[in-house]
């Protein structure tokens, strides 16, 4: 009886998914068509899918190394117990510059588009006004916990799926499947572009930084952990397939050098696509879905960087001491879009290789450290040791592809 009174009171795996989905798929999604423009539709997709299962093995990795320590335990107690001080201060920077870059460029994409809302609302506010109100909104909910966090990202990330229906469902009814297979162009090359396209999709499915909350959210069971990460993964890799068919199939490749040369941003996307929809409200519907496309993101990445802090400086876990870890997250954020609003550009190129190191290859060598460190309680070593080196090898590729970028030996796609 006991037993079936825990059950019904035991978390659903969905709103774990929710936070999952919900951290993923964010204002990001609109830079992937542009990026996978020279590798097209066939050859990102196989990247895409490549990226996520190796994804979310890296997120069941670090699963299975952190069964073996107390609840609240998180990422960086973990990595130097098993890897050193070392490994934690590197991984430890390497978070911080991801999550923390990442909080900051939502804080400052955010701020023009929410100010633009409220003042056709009839609200006055200035792009300053507006961050810190968004800010302190999100703030709240995040310092409120795990379960306020997932409630309203489900809420968002369910209308974020509806207005995209409503969108772009229209793209998908006049989808051309010459235009999705380029068959009008003859002797064009789609491989030499692939590498480049790695390290995007890498950040496409960036969600490790909420791990930690999970497994205290469900009390450290396993299997609705995993469960949460395989279906919240699987979620956003079904939303990035809809949104790469509906776009790809009526932008024609040879469009898409224009939309680079204009930005590449959401605005030079969503202006080559308007064509397209016939939708009286259409920019209405483009500004309430970039919205919670955002908000999405904006909370998922600051409720994984709150986790973290709280971890690493042992804040405790009450009103007071999520306050002070709140103002942590959030403030030198703030600060920082308010005095440098553009800063984030050159420093965010670097944020794909740091989430390389803590998102993939930390995870891997967690897992490999644990096995020996646990062996009496180590299940299936010999499929975690596949999962390892998969894993491994993406991690390299992706760190290959990213200096051969930076040192410009990759080809840009121009048309």
């Amino acid at each position: 009886m006991r037993e079936s009174s825990l059950a019904r009171h035991r978390p659903s795996v969905w709103w774990g998914a929710m936070i999952i989905c919900g951290t993923v798929v964010g204002a990001g999604m609109f830079t992937l068509p542009v990026v996978m423009a020279g590798a097209w539709y066939g050859w990102s997709l196989l990247i895409l899918m490549v990226s996520w299962v190796c994804m979310l093995l890296t997120g069941l990795l670090f699963v299975q190394a952190s069964q073996h320590y107390p609840l609240g335990a998180g990422f960086d107690t973990i990595t130097r117990d098993l890897l050193g001080r070392g490994w934690a201060a590197v991984n430890g920077l390497s978070i911080l510059f991801v999550l923390g870059i990442l909080t900051y460029a939502y804080i400052s994409a955010s701020g023009p588009v929410y100010q633009s809302s409220l003042n056709r609302a009839g609200l006055h506010l200035s792009v300053a006004d507006a961050k810190i109100m968004l800010t302190l909104c999100v703030a709240a909910v995040v310092w409120l916990g795990t379960k306020g966090v997932s409630r309203l990202m489900t809420f968002c990330v369910l209308a974020k799926i509806l207005l995209l229906v409503t969108l772009f469902g229209g793209l998908l009814t006049q989808l051309d499947i010459a235009t999705l297979a380029n068959s009008g162009a003859s002797g064009q090359a789609y491989w030499p572009y692939t590498l480049a396209v790695l390290p995007f999709c890498l950040a496409s499915f960036g969600y490790h930084g909420n791990i930690s909350g999970l497994i205290g959210y469900y009390a450290g069971n396993k299997k609705q952990v995993n469960r949460a990460l395989m279906l919240g993964t699987f979620m956003s890799l079904v939303i990035y397939l809809f949104w790469l068919t509906g776009t790809m199939g009526n932008l024609p490749r040879a469009s898409f050098p224009a939309i680079i040369d204009a930005g590449g941003d959401i605005e030079a996307l969503m202006a080559a696509l308007r064509r397209y929809l016939h939708v009286s409200a259409l920019a209405l519907l483009m500004d309430v879905f970039s919205h919670f496309a955002v908000i999405c993101s904006f909370l998922g990445v600051t409720a994984g960087l709150f986790d973290f802090i709280a971890d690493r400086l042992q804040m405790a876990d009450t009103r007071l001491g999520r306050l002070k870890t709140a103002c942590l997250t959030f403030l030198p954020a703030l600060c920082a879009s308010l005095w440098f609003p553009n800063g984030f550009i050159a420093a965010i190129g670097f944020a794909g290789l740091f989430a390389t190191l803590w998102a993939v290859i930390v995870p891997a060598l967690l897992a490999r450290k644990a096995q020996q460190k646990f062996p009496e309680a180590t299940t299936h070593a010999g499929r975690q040791n596949v999962a390892i080196v998969v894993v491994m090898l993406f991690g390299g590729l992706n760190v290959l592809a990213w200096t051969l970028s930076w040192l410009g030996w990759l080809p840009v796609f121009r048309g």
